[in-house]
């Protein structure tokens, strides 16, 4: 009765130039030589059987994700127009439901890393039985190792049982200070890993998400285009978990990186003696701290530090690391001929 659904809808952008629309994060090899979606669907194996995990996609990756995947057909769910998690996740619980009555579902992105399948795979089940055995929406908070101010934190309350807790609240990207104080407090990171049964989920919506809870009508009449078309786009962390009281939060003992720009390479790939992070045809030379990614001619990078220099698609993006996060942003201030990549 384990379903798993897993978001692969993400442009990538902040993987520019290398990211492009029919190839976008989770269909490149950033770390080894599969895509993340690809161990994603891997990493599920002896949990969740592959004809029970469910994409949810736009029309433009369908076809590409599929054949990567290998999944059925069916099992590839595209979304009539973006309009963020909780959409995507509410219509894809409803799928599950649809097919099993009794599902208890598995949320998850396509763009992770994580180092540790079998302890990924342990704090997954555990997530999933207590949803079922407490009737909750399950969070996995990921223990920090350093003070993120780019992740969302939860704040442990009561406990329920046995590595599980309600959660008191939720703070989203403090600045370094507050993470700080948030990590000696025990607070833990919001993965993004969920788990909850499709009638608790359904249940929970009603509640208290007035954005979507209107549209559940036409899911029930299979009227999924009139669903998207009728809701308001919000994020399922903000619609449902930061206002339902029937939120939980189990650890995720495992490292886990949601690599979300450029500047994540250095955690999740070797690094060489001066710090820098290459792949492909370049050559450094009294470089450091440098991520140089080069998918077309060869790069020299000669006599600089804490740069990203990446050659692929036809573009050369060349900028400081801690501005990567930026990268969004500079992006919408380039003509389109130039920013926009077949």
């Amino acid at each position: 009765m384990r379903w798993a659904v897993i978001l692969a809808g993400g442009s990538g952008t902040r993987f520019w130039p290398l990211s492009t629309p029919t190839a976008p994060k989770q269909l490149l090899p950033l770390i080894g030589t599969q895509s993340t979606a690809e161990q994603s669907v891997d990493r599920l194996e002896g949990l969740v059987p592959r004809e029970r995990i469910l994409v949810v996609t736009g029309a433009a990756l369908a076809g590409p994700l599929q054949r990567a995947l290998r999944l059925a057909p069916e099992n590839i769910l595209v979304e009539p127009r973006p309009a963020s998690t909780a959409p995507a996740l509410i219509w894809a619980t409803v799928e599950a439901g649809r097919r099993d009555p009794d599902a208890a579902v598995l949320s998850l992105h396509a763009d992770w890393v994580i180092f540790d399948p079998e302890a990924f795979r342990r704090t997954a089940e555990h997530a999933l039985d207590v949803a079922r055995r407490h009737r909750r929406l399950v969070t996995v908070g990921i223990v920090p190792t350093r003070p993120e101010t780019g992740y969302g934190y939860i704040v442990r309350g009561a406990v329920l049982e046995k590595e599980a807790w309600e959660v008191a609240r939720f703070t989203e990207k403090p600045n370094t200070a507050t993470a700080v104080d948030l990590m000696a407090a025990g607070a833990l990171w919001n993965s993004g890993l969920f788990a909850w049964t499709a009638l608790t989920l359904i249940e929970e919506i009603r509640r208290h998400t007035p954005e979507l809870a209107p549209g559940l009508p036409l899911l029930d009449r299979g009227d999924v285009a009139g669903f998207f078309g009728k809701v308001t786009p919000i994020s399922i962390d903000v619609g449902l978990l930061e206002r339902s009281r029937a939120v939980a939060v189990v650890p995720g003992r495992f490292e886990w990186d949601d690599i979300g720009t450029w500047d994540a390479l250095p955690r999740i790939r070797e690094r060489d003696s001066a710090g820098n992070v290459v792949h492909g045809p370049a050559h450094l030379l009294d470089a450091q701290d440098c991520v140089v990614w080069a998918a077309g001619d060869p790069i020299v990078v000669s006599g600089v530090r804490d740069l990203i220099v990446v050659h692929a698609n036809g573009r050369i993006l060349v900028m400081p690391r801690r501005q990567a996060a930026d990268l969004k942003s500079v992006l919408d201030q380039l003509p389109a001929s130039l920013r926009d990549l077949p």
